[in-house]
């Protein structure tokens, strides 16, 4: 397959297929094309023939082999249906075949277990290993037996010696809850997972600095997902909870909060605020849009893939702990605190 036949089948001009296979920041192709160019690169197995000049492809001679790295999943059963773990394979994915190195398999660490998963890792040569999501002792044990080169790449600082790329859960949700609060509300709810989970030690860090406490009928411990969101939040508000905020983990959490407060009478931002973390492109078209904290997803990918490549290949012995950057984009869920039927926040 050549950039030529890419190009025909995706239906855009080769110098488009070469700007998205090589990154150039010329003239930025959209998403959706992007996406097809690469699902047609990944299908056909195209092979990248790199030049010091990438308007000539050079004679197939001049190819360097693949070599392989693996993605684990370390947090859900099925990293392809969920936007955050999902959009960072898919980074690692395209930048590593950038770079000559393919994602030759996924799997989950609720597979580790398994014979067939077992037995896959034995016998695949993988160079490397990103693993996406916070680990547990078990989990690092497993990486540290079967894998010599690994990056990973989440919301929460992970205890081991291994390179990290992280954009930190705890201040991102401390600065959201945060901005709550300066709008007024003290009654804030907390719908996600709080178990080691760095976004609810920030929730709870942003009410304890402002002399707000932590209160259980606030809280809602469910494991992220739009359903469980929903049923949290019908939960909370079937046991009177009062709040006039929900602080949501992600967004995929919030869309089936923000269905519940509507169901049961309340209006958004008008009764409550909602906010979350994540900005997936769905929080924009919601009704009303979203409040929540961009994460540099793509960026991390790219990252998390340009350095374990550079791991494996001897560039760098130290381990490295790089911190990305994040912004939170106010929309319309969240507004000033407003005393509602007689009801003012103490």
């Amino acid at each position: 397959m050549t950039l030529r036949e890419i190009a025909a089948e995706a239906g855009v001009s080769i110098s488009t297929v070469s700007r998205v296979i090589n990154q150039s920041t010329n003239s930025p192709v959209s998403r959706e094309v992007q996406d097809r160019i690469w699902e047609i690169a990944k299908r056909t197995n195209y092979i990248p023939r790199h030049s010091k000049k990438n308007t000539v492809e050079p004679d197939s001679s001049s190819t360097e082999p693949f070599r392989s790295i693996a993605c684990l999943f370390a947090r859900v059963p099925d990293g392809a249906s969920d936007y955050f773990f999902s959009t960072l394979a898919k980074n690692i994915e395209q930048e590593a075949f950038r770079h000559n190195y393919i994602l030759k398999y996924t799997f989950s660490a609720f597979d580790i277990d398994d014979p067939f998963t077992l037995q896959l890792i034995a016998s695949n040569d993988i160079d490397g290993i990103a693993v996406l999501g916070r680990c547990d002792k078990e989990l690092l044990k497993f990486l540290k037996k079967h894998f010599q080169y690994v990056v990973y790449s989440g919301l929460n600082n992970l205890d081991a010696k291994y390179d990290q790329i992280i954009c930190d859960g705890t201040q991102i949700s401390y600065d959201v809850v945060t901005r709550l609060i300066e709008q007024g509300h003290r009654k804030i709810a907390y719908i996600g997972e709080t178990q080691n989970e760095n976004r609810y030690v920030g929730y709870c860090s942003a009410l304890t600095d402002a002399d707000i406490s932590v209160s259980p009928k606030y809280v809602s411990n469910i494991v992220h997902s739009t359903e469980e969101g929903y049923k949290g939040v019908c939960h909370l508000l079937k046991s009177g909870c009062d709040a006039t905020a929900f602080f949501c983990a992600d967004d995929i959490t919030a869309i089936g909060a923000m269905k519940a407060i509507k169901e049961y009478g309340l209006r958004i931002p008008e009764d409550v605020s909602v906010a979350s973390i994540d900005d997936i492109d769905t929080a924009q078209y919601l009704t009303p849009s979203l409040t929540t904290a961009h994460i540099p997803l793509d960026e991390m990918g790219k990252m998390a893939a340009k350095i374990l490549i550079d791991r494996i290949e001897g560039g760098h012995e130290k381990h490295l702990k790089i911190l990305f950057p994040y912004d939170i984009i106010e929309r319309k869920s969240t507004a000033a605190f407003r005393k509602i039927h007689g009801n003012p926040q103490k």
